[in-house]
């Protein structure tokens, strides 16, 4: 089968997932880098053997050389690169969030019906070796009925400033760049209830805390001490078929350390997916604690990425279907965008 070839729009961080991972399928070929910035653009085509540079993503979309994209570009621009990537006749790989409202999420999905072609979305936790171990046991009925998750993404220090901390750029802070992951995790496993009602909050009390001293963090390419979004979000998530989800998430907080958990339960038996897997239940009367022997048994980045490029690549081709498609995206946006209502208007909203 002939090569997907691939353009990658948007060359900053996060691209470099995608990049290294396009760079390790032997089925593409990574034709063209778009970038704002020209410079960065060209060097990360050098870096990689991409044969062309743009700086608008229009002249890359119209280049029919180019069979997909992916989209890694700042929040407020996926919805229209992606639509107008699928108007195009090209195959959309948009990074997590989809978009930054619920009315932009149904224009992608529009487009999508109208286009034929796959959108996929970068729920890259979906394509982890400790989910898909863990998947195939919750298919099988081992957790039985799942009716409550809880997720847990808390740093004391870590607002990446720039881009992510401007809500007109980002959507939001923690919630929609960290907390999407948890909770479409949670979400994915539990069967991907249809939403009922959410309760959330939202908190802006820290800034970004740029005077701490002695203490790491990643921080964007443009960092400033500029920040329009929140420190800490949390919700608890009720869904029609009864479950819920309790989820917080903090960019910055007056913490001891960092925390990360994501746990589900059932009534047959119940799991940590994170910090490691860790699968519960009972025989004989008795409560196991069941590890898995697997090579990785929480989220690895690059394997997760390679695995999501992978299955990008064989959508592509016709091969599969795409496990995170478009309505995924349009049920997402509700829920974050559900739980920054209810937290500036201190109710519960229903759906």
């Amino acid at each position: 089968m002939s090569k997907v070839r691939i353009g990658v729009i948007g060359a900053g961080s996060i691209s470099e997932m995608h990049l290294k991972a396009y760079a390790g399928n032997p089925e593409v070929e990574l034709a063209a880098i778009c970038d704002l910035n020209g410079e960065r653009a060209r060097t990360k085509a050098e870096a990689y053997g991409a044969g062309k540079v743009f700086t608008d993503y229009k002249q890359l979309l119209a280049d029919p050389d180019i069979d997909a994209v992916s989209v890694c570009t700042w929040n407020d621009s996926h919805a229209a690169i992606s639509v107008a990537a699928l108007e195009a006749g090209k195959h959309v790989l948009c990074e997590k969030p989809l978009c930054k409202t619920v009315e932009e999420a149904l224009q992608v999905e529009e487009a999508v019906g109208r286009s034929g072609k796959t959108l996929q979305i970068g729920y890259v936790r979906r394509y982890g070796t400790n989910v898909r171990v863990l998947k195939k046991f919750i298919d099988a009925g081992e957790l039985g009925e799942i009716y409550y998750a809880k997720a847990t993404c808390l740093r004391r220090l870590g607002n990446p400033g720039g881009w992510f901390s401007d809500i007109e750029r980002s959507g939001g802070g923690p919630l929609i760049d960290l907390g999407v992951h948890i909770i479409d995790l949670c979400w994915y496993l539990m069967g991907k209830p249809k939403v009922k009602s959410i309760s959330g909050n939202a908190y802006r009390k820290l800034g970004n805390r740029s005077h701490i001293q002695h203490l790491d963090y990643y921080k964007a390419a443009d960092y400033n001490e500029h920040n329009t979004v929140e420190d800490l979000a949390n919700a608890l998530i009720r869904f029609e078929n009864g479950a819920s989800l309790l989820v917080d998430v903090s960019f910055t907080l007056q913490a001891k350390k960092d925390e990360f958990a994501v746990k589900l339960y059932g009534d047959k038996g119940g799991v940590e997916v994170e910090p490691e897997l860790t699968i519960v239940t009972e025989r004989h009367d008795t409560i196991l604690n069941v590890t898995p022997q697997i090579d990785q048994l929480s989220f690895d980045f690059e394997r997760g990425f390679q695995n999501e490029i992978d299955h990008f690549i064989h959508c592509c081709q016709g091969r599969e279907q795409t496990i995170s498609p478009v309505q995924d995206g349009v049920e997402m946006m509700k829920m974050l965008c559900g739980i920054y209502e209810s937290a500036q208007s201190g109710e519960e909203i229903r759906f």
